[in-house]
């Protein structure tokens, strides 16, 4: 189901008001948020973090008038439903990642065009810091581009981090691209330019900074938020290390966040990169970042042979 935002000047407003409320809400995983929002006294919302974090129902009045009023007006507020009785839901959520506040799809995630946002983003966002601020990172940040940037996380902590730098949001969801242009003016983002494309045939030219954190599962509805294809969900991380490496200045650097099967011991996807990055690469570093996520994943079709999926960080800088 699409967005059906009326007026992103509405939402805008919203999340400021929302600030001045000292919203703050931390997104947990898809089974997490089902189990705590199945808890009986959680059927309907109490505040502000119930409605815009937990995604729950909320009755008349739970809202303050102001932030109720900017929510209707952004076309972002729709009836709770007849099983439930009299009430509203927003038709989105907003979590925060240290100050900045990213306004995302509401729960369940479960359409084509869902703007995805949980524990993955954190880990990203985590990732990213440290590797702008490591020796690693050889030029000056003057041109980035997140590839599947989604609600703009990464390239909106890049960009506050870098203000030199021109930083494209890439994606082929029309939702995602309007909200990480809403969240970009909300935190400050200025010089961030959504852009809609497939891997980096959006956008021309060479870049310092080539990142992404894609989908990575093999998802049997192949939702495009969650499916990486390929063996086990590694084609898409494949396919932005070969085109990434392709489209950095000498001296660049590839930063990657993804989830890869272990099968046997094995990591497949590193086995399958590490001669591209010996080939491009003057140095890369790569590590886990955690051993064992989505382990319900392990009971679908296409992991019989996996005993763990793992979440990796991957640092390569271009030969010079």
């Amino acid at each position: 189901m699409t967005l059906n935002l009326r007026s992103p000047s509405a939402l805008s407003r919203l999340g400021r008001q929302l600030r001045s409320q000292d919203y703050a809400f931390i997104t947990v995983t898809p089974a997490t948020h089902r189990r705590v929002n199945r808890r009986a006294e959680n059927a309907w919302a109490h505040g502000l973090r119930d409605v815009f974090g937990w995604s729950r129902p909320y009755r008349e009045g739970v809202l303050p008038a102001e932030i109720d009023r900017l929510l209707e007006e952004a076309g972002l507020r729709a009836e709770a439903g007849q099983d439930l009785g009299p009430g509203y839901r927003a038709c989105i959520r907003a979590s925060t990642v240290g100050r900045q506040l990213y306004f995302h799809s509401a729960f369940p995630t479960s359409d084509d065009d869902a703007v995805f946002f949980g524990p993955d983003t954190y880990r990203y966002v985590a990732a990213l810091k440290r590797s702008l601020a490591s020796p690693l990172l050889r030029r000056p940040v003057r041109r980035a581009v997140d590839i599947g940037c989604g609600a703009g996380p990464g390239a909106i902590e890049l960009a506050l981090c870098c203000p030199d730098a021109t930083v494209y949001g890439a994606d082929i969801n029309d939702d995602a691209l309007l909200l990480s242009g809403i969240n970009a003016e909300l935190n400050g983002a200025d010089k961030l330019i959504p852009c809609r494309g497939n891997l980096l045939d959006g956008v021309d030219g060479q870049f310092d900074v080539v990142m992404s954190n894609p989908p990575y599962i093999l998802d049997a509805d192949e939702l495009p938020y969650r499916h990486g294809g390929g063996e086990h969900g590694a084609g898409l991380s494949i396919d932005i290390v070969k085109t990434g490496l392709a489209r950095l200045h000498p001296g660049g650097s590839l930063l990657l966040y993804t989830g890869v099967a272990i099968v046997a011991g094995e990591d497949r996807f590193l086995s399958a990169i590490r001669p591209l990055l010996d080939e491009a690469c003057d140095e890369w570093q790569y590590e886990e970042l955690d051993p064992d996520i989505f382990g319900g994943q392990l009971e679908c079709e296409g992991y019989e042979q996996v005993e763990r999926i793992a979440a990796v960080w991957l640092h390569a800088v271009k030969r010079a």
